[in-house]
């Protein structure tokens, strides 16, 4: 088979947590919706690296993770892999403001990432940002390049401005709710 014959999962293995982030990611902590965001991030990483539709990713990550891939939050992981994908445009605009670069010239993890925090911010209102821009860092931490998770948190933490004014005004106010939500 021709590498134009291969389909896109073939060109570019998601990636992987490393060392104790990965052993950690692994633990009795870990909870559905977190392992939603790591396939997100695994498969708009492959989907920014070799194409292909969400389908695809999706069938791709369930093929290769089997009973794990099961445990994850389903639905919140085909949110964020088809929104990911089909509101590209929209979600690199939303962040567009706050990068050094176009988007397309990001590392592709920190850029699934973003795309999944940016998707996030915007459609997922019952998560608060904090739990959001966290749920990134921890992310970028484990699957991104060593200060890769700083970027990451500023890139978001204004982008969280932009999509959620009142709620970060509130917080920076001390009138939101602090810490984590229990979906994370």
């Amino acid at each position: 088979m021709s590498d134009a014959d291969a389909p896109p999962s073939a060109a570019a293995p998601p990636p992987k947590a490393g060392g104790t982030a990965r052993r950690a990611a692994r633990g009795p902590g870990r909870n559905p919706r977190r392992r939603a965001r790591e396939f997100a991030v695994r498969g708009l990483y492959q989907w920014l690296i070799a194409g292909g539709s969400a389908k695809e990713v999706l069938a791709y990550l369930r093929e290769l993770e089997g009973d794990e891939f099961e445990r994850a939050d389903r639905a919140h992981l085909d949110a964020l892999v088809h929104g990911g994908i089909e509101e590209v445009a929209a979600l690199d605009a939303a962040l567009g403001g706050h990068v050094d670069r176009p988007t397309k010239q990001l590392s592709p993890v920190e850029h699934a990432v973003l795309l999944v925090g940016a998707y996030e911010l915007t459609h997922c209102l019952d998560v608060p940002y904090r739990v959001v821009i966290n749920e990134a860092v921890e992310l970028a931490k484990s699957f991104g390049g060593t200060d890769g998770h700083k970027y990451v948190n500023g890139v978001l933490d204004k982008t969280a401005a932009d999509l959620r004014p009142a709620e970060v005004a509130a917080r920076r106010a001390g009138g939101g709710a602090g810490g984590k939500a229990s979906d994370s």
